[in-house]
Formats: C-alpha cells, structure tokens, sequence
C-alpha cells in the first residue's frame, strides 16, 4: 500500500471518527435531567444602537457559568469522547479511560444557578457604569434540552462628571500632578471599574520611572461620588493615608554588584565578596575571579548608574539585556536598602551561565505525497567563544528523499549534505557609530555555508553561501535585517546523459544546471503583533529587497540582450532586483480557534546580465506551505503546460519571476492536543519575459485569470513544543487547462479511486504554513 492511500484511509477515518460524534449526546441521562443546550443574554434597552446591542449581549453571554459543551460544526465532540468512554460507567478499559479523559461530562440544566449569574451579570453592568441595574432569568425545556434565557436591564449609564487629584505639595504628589494629562479617567466617559484598576496602574508605572521602587497601585485610592443628579459621578484620585513613608519617597541606585559565574542559592553568603572587590568603574563590581567574560561589554548592558533615580525601565531594560545575551540559563537580581545611606538601593545580578559548549542532535521525517525521506543535523554551539558574548556555532547536515510510489521521475531521488558555520556578536561591528534602540541587542553576523546535493541520475550542484550583515530590533514588534553582502555560488557537475538528452525536449531543464553567481546587499523588514493575545485582529508582515550585481553590471555596460555577458571569476553574474512582502492577518473567534489569511506578492526585475532571476531566486509555489492542493514546483509560470519527462514521470520545476499567493485558514481545538482545519488557497508565479518553452507563462494584465485554487482539511497534533500537520487538499481550479473549463467541480469523483490517486494531494509538515 503506498504512503498516499495510507493518508487517505487515515483521514478517511478520521472523518467518519469525528462525524458519528453528532449521535445522541444525552443517552446517559436520566429522565428527570435536561442537557444544558445554551445561554442567551437579551439586553432590554431600547436605546442602544443595534451594533452595540449585539456587542454588550456577546460580553455578558461569555460570563455565564457554567458553559455548555463544547461544540464544532454543531457537534458535540468533548460530551462524544466522554460517551464514547462509557459515560457514569467506571470501567479498566485503557481505550475508554483515554477517551473519557479527553472528553467531558454533560453540563446539566441543574448545574446552571440562575441567582448566581443573575448577580454575577448584574455586577458586570454596575461596574460598567449602570448602577440600577438588575437581571431576571426564564427556562425553556425542549425535551432532553434546555437553554436558559437572562434578561438585562442596564437602565442609564453614570458619567464621569469631573476628576479631581486630590495629593499634598509633597515630591510624591508634584509628580502625580505632573504626568496627570495622561490620564484615563475622562470626564464625558461612562463610569468603569476596569479603567479605574488600569488608572492605578498608570500611576504607578509612571511613579516607578521617577524612583518610587516601594510604591504600588495599591497605594492609590479612587473614591467614587455617584449622589449628583442626571447619572453622573465625581472621582477624587488620592494616595491612602496608611502609605509607607518609604513608598513615598524616590529611591538612588548605591552599588551595583554582578556574578557572572553564580551557581549557589543566592543570598547573604555570596554579599562577603562586596568588601573585597574592586569596582570597575564607580559603583558596578563585577564579581568574576576567572575573568570569563571582558567586563568591558558586560557594563554596556547594565543600565543602573550608581546615584541615579530608580526607574523600572532601565530595570526592566537590564534584565532583557542579560537574558538576550543567549549566555545566561538564569539571571536574577535582588535590591537591598543600602546601610549606609537613607533612600538609596544596592542591586545584585545572580547570572547563571549556560554550558558554554552544547551540541544538539535532530532527525527529521519528510514525507509529501509519494515522496518520502530523512535529514540528520548536528549543531555544536559554543557561546562566549571570544569572553565577548559571542556565539559560534558550526551545523553538519545529510539528508535523502525517495520516490515510493508512482513512475520513478529522473530526479525523484536525491542525497544532499553539507555544513554551515557563523558567529554572532552583540553589538554593531560597524566603523560608523550608530545606535537603534536600546531596549534590544543589536547583532552583527557572519555565515559561510556549503552544500552537495546529488540527483543521482541527473546531475550534482555544489553551493557557497557567504553572508555579512546586522539584526536589530527598533521595538518589540518591529525588526530589520541588512545583509550588507551576500553571496551565492552553484556549480554543476556531473551532468548525466539522460539529463542532457531530457534538456532537448525540455529546454528548461538547462536552467537548472546553469552556473549561478549572485552578490549583492539584501534588507528585510518585520512587523508583528501577534504577541498582544488580548486583541481580536493581529497582524504579520514581512517585506524586503533583494539585490545582484546592479552596479557592477552598470559599470560594465552588461546586456544580455546584445550577447554581452560579463564575467566574474569567469561565471556570469546575476543582475536584478527583486521585491517581495507577505503580510498575514489573524481573526479571533475564541481564545483557541481563529481564522488566519495571507497574501503573498513577489516581484522582480532582470536587465543587463541576466534575462531572468537565477534558479535558485526564482518564485515557486505548491507544497506543505503554500498551494496544498498542488505538488511543489507543480503550477506555472502562468498557464504554461507543465511538461513531462517520459511517460507520466512529472517533472516537477515550474518556477518564475512574480508570485502572487492567497491563503485563508480556520483553526479550531478538537480535543486536548488535537486541532483541525479548513483552508483555501490561490496561487501562481509568472514570468518577466515570453519564453517560448513555457508559452502562457509571461506576466499580463489578464495574471488573475491563470491562479490555480486549491482547498482542503487538516488535522494538527500540538504537542505544544512542536506541532504536526497533516493536510489534505483537491485542486478547484487548474491554470493550465483551457480557458471557460479550469473550475474542475464537475469533474470531481470522491468515490472514484483513480480520482482520488491523482487529486488528493497530503502533506505532513512541521509547524503552521503561515
């Protein structure tokens, strides 16, 4: 049985598995008990507008305990895995015992106390700002169901009428007033708790960046008068009187004391070193006998200056530092009240090194289709490799794939292995003092890479990659790459008879095997803020530019078009331009399920030296990560033909100079680590001139008509270290059919063996595709 009917008889099952989860969820109640089948929330106020209605209903519902079981597609699952599991019935069955783990017992209507979320809905509307509120609550039995039915009345919201700060002439109370422009609490604004609780917290960030160590928002008292007419309140923002005088007053930085070699439990023992060391500039004593690191760079990312305020950015700012160092297993530090001088803070930094030396072991499976295969790495890492923070690291890596099914295609098997070795500094290696941000570590690299990959009926490519350039972060959702050179170098060899004779028939074989040579600087920009959980829309993007050999070419007048090829080091040289961005936004339904989209666009130029990108530049689309519908390298450029090697051996190498690729996905949890998707994708890549082995192929304003749509189900296995994908999709539309006839539903067969083998496509992957 190949891989592929082994994938499909899985996902069969797994299918019929899921569905006969929508049989009778109550056979195991009894007759007096009703499913908890829904909670609905009806806001009874006829004021509100229809949208805001909607929200505050959706808000108010979310509170109600407890919640149903939970459903996919109307279905049941958790209450399916617990009947599945003999429901009451204790058993010793292993199977059952699983199930009944993972699944979940009824919710009855007995469980729901309407008093208590009567009262819990009622104090989320008082805390809201309607103070009159008050809930009411009905049953409506249907059966074995029952659905629960609150009815709101919010009545008129309380307004914030005026906000008084109501502190003494005191330091603490000057720099309240200071900073109080800023605040939350806006008169015109509804009355609400939770931005009262954030209004404290505001204080208190900002009092702790003035030297307030031992303040807290605790510490502030916001009184609430609500006895004026016409629903409005008066707040009077005050510090408590039962503060500590210590609270009150801003805290100095005294002496700073660093171990960098800490492997005990910390504490007073390690303090009888204070007296013996010298500081290395005024205040900072790093503790460190051995002298592993050079101190010189470990003071550039300590932030505390002895006689300076205290303030939890530079705090804050110290710590990130430590651990960003990639050095450190743990950092952690203490601050004690000097004994020498009133309001003044000594700050102790425990570091606990890492292994300075690690080496790491992976293997991986790769399986896609009717290919098959594995990859071993060996990573050695040495960290602090010149007392400077330094990483080196050195990868060793060997892999094979093999076709196991179908026709064996002439380059269906492959071996590659090869070896990487780079450094990373911590700083800016740069004869031009520039500073980004200090809040991140700047990072200047350097890597050397080589690889042998050896189609063993076709031909071997030799790879040099060589890369210099920096990584900073400007703040925590936006990051740059500048690769101020990178260099590429592939070199055929051995070049098979059977290859070359394929060359003949089809001539875009050649541009596999070509010697490829580009250099040139590159720049990557990325935001993200998919880090703030707390939002419903996130967002992911990625551009940059690629460069080779442009003013290199310019200065030597290159033009293919006249046959002048220039030469480097006797191989010619790429010359191009070329631009991509892929941008991603994620929607939250609930805290576990989402729908993630993306839009992909690459674009490139090719002159002077080069009629189009390199093979190894060149957009492609299919595969695990982009049209799951196709096989990689499968669709285009544009709605050329794909070409075949012999009878029905696919040659899979259609590639282009523009990419456009369009994917959406639904994410929802099953149960436990088990998690299942929907997606559709679009795609295809095109190419910048008309070449007449690939006719269709070249970009036009008609590009939209050539995407090929592909759609599909996934089952991922989240192991919360590692997540495993497995996907199955079927082509909808085929670019390279006629035109009028690439929508292909008529022609779909799901009880058709013959189509399934040559429609549905699986792929198992690491991680999500985007």
């Amino acid at each position: 049985m190949t891989m592929t009917k082994k994938l499909y008889k899985l996902f069969y099952y797994l299918t019929v598995f899921i569905i006969l989860g929508a049989c009778n969820p109550t056979r195991y109640l009894t007759e007096n008990e009703k499913l908890f089948n829904t909670g609905k929330v009806y806001v009874q106020q006829d004021s509100f507008p229809k949208d805001r209605k909607e929200a505050f209903e959706a808000h108010l519902q979310e509170l109600i305990r407890p919640k149903p079981n939970k459903k996919i597609l109307g279905i049941r699952y958790k209450l399916w895995f617990w009947n599945m599991g003999g429901g009451p019935d204790s058993t010793n069955s292993a199977i059952k015992k699983w199930l009944k783990r993972r699944g979940e017992e009824p919710v009855l209507l007995q469980d729901v106390n309407l008093e208590y979320n009567e009262n819990l809905l009622r104090n989320r509307m008082e805390n809201l700002g309607f103070f009159n509120a008050y809930v009411t609550s009905d049953k409506i039995v249907k059966g074995k169901y029952a659905d629960v039915h609150f009815n709101a009345f919010p009545g008129k919201v309380y307004r914030i009428s005026k906000v008084d700060f109501e502190v003494d002439s005191q330091r603490i109370g000057q720099d309240i007033i200071s900073a109080k422009e800023n605040t939350l609490l806006k008169t015109g604004n509804n009355y609400n708790l939770d931005v009262i609780l954030k209004e404290r917290e505001r204080i208190d960030d900002d009092l702790k960046n003035k030297g307030y160590y031992y303040f807290s928002p605790d510490n502030i008292l916001v009184e609430v008068d609500s006895n004026r007419q016409n629903q409005k309140v008066d707040m009077y923002v005050t510090i408590k009187p039962e503060t500590t005088d210590k609270a009150l007053s801003p805290q100095r930085i005294g002496n700073i004391f660093v171990y960098p070699n800490y492997t005990g439990a910390g504490g007073r023992a390690d303090r009888r070193l204070d007296s013996v060391s010298s500081p290395y500039i005024d205040g900072l004593h790093f503790i460190d006998p051995q002298n592993t690191y050079r101190k010189s760079i470990l003071a550039n990312h300590i932030f505390f200056k002895k006689g300076n305020l205290y303030t939890r950015e530079d705090h804050n700012m110290t710590l990130r530092h430590l651990v960003n160092l990639n050095t450190f297993k743990f950092v952690k530090n203490n601050f004690v009240d000097s004994k020498d001088t009133a309001n003044r803070l000594d700050v102790y930094y425990y570091l606990t090194p890492l292994p300075r030396k690690s080496l790491r072991f992976e293997l991986l499976g790769k399986t896609a289709s009717v290919y098959n295969g594995t990859e071993a790495n060996i990573n050695w890492t040495l960290r602090n490799a010149f007392k400077g923070f330094e990483t080196l690291t050195l990868s060793v890596f060997g892999g094979y794939e093999a076709q196991t099914g179908g026709n064996i295609a002439l380059n269906s098997n492959y071996i590659r292995y090869g070896a990487e070795i780079g450094i990373s500094w911590p700083r800016l290696l740069s004869p031009y003092k520039w500073a980004p941000s200090l809040r991140f570590i700047p990072r200047t690299y350097a890597k050397a890479g080589y690889e042998f990959l050896n189609r063993r009926n076709a031909y071997t490519l030799n790879s040099l990659r060589l890369n210099y350039g920096y990584q900073w972060k400007e703040n925590e959702q936006k990051e740059h790459d500048l690769a101020l050179a990178e260099i590429i170098y592939v070199r055929p060899s051995n070049i098979s008879d059977t290859y070359r004779a394929q060359m003949d028939t089809v001539p875009t074989l050649q541009h596999v095997v070509d010697r490829q040579f580009s250099f040139g600087p590159n720049y990557t920009y990325t935001f993200t803020n998919t880090m703030l959980e707390s939002r419903k829309h996130t967002f992911y993007l990625k551009t940059g530019v690629n460069t080779s050999g442009n003013v290199l070419g310019l200065m030597q007048g290159a033009d293919f078009k006249d046959g002048n090829i220039k030469r480097l080091f006797g191989t010619a040289y790429a010359q191009f331009l070329k631009a991509e961005i892929d941008f991603r936004h994620y929607m939250k339904f609930s805290p576990k399920s989402q729908l993630a989209s993306r839009i992909m666009i690459g674009t490139s130029y090719s002159y002077g030296n080069s009629r189009s990108l390199p093979y190894l530049k060149q957009y492609f689309t299919g595969g695990p990560n982009g049209l799951r519908a196709f096989r990689a390298r499968s669709i285009g450029p544009g709605s050329a033909v794909p070409q075949n090697l012999g009878s029905d051996n696919f040659f899979a190498d259609q590639t282009g100079d523009y990419k456009l690729e369009i994917n959406t996905e639904y994410r929802a949890p099953i149960s436990g680590m088990f998690h299942w998707a929907a997606f559709v994708d679009a795609g295809n890549v095109w190419l910048q001139r008309e070449d007449e082995d690939k006719l269709g192929g070249e970009i036009s304003k008609n590009f939209y008509k050539e995407l090929a749509v592909g759609a599909g189900l996934g089952l991922r296995l989240d192991l919360n270290f590692l997540l495993v994908r497995l996907d199955v999709a079927t082509p909808l539309r085929v670019p390279y059919r006629e035109q009028g006839d690439r929508w292909v539903f008529k022609y779909m067969e799901i009880r058709n063996s013959e189509w399934r083998k040559d429609n549905l496509i699986f792929n198992l992957a690491i991680g999500y595709p985007f």
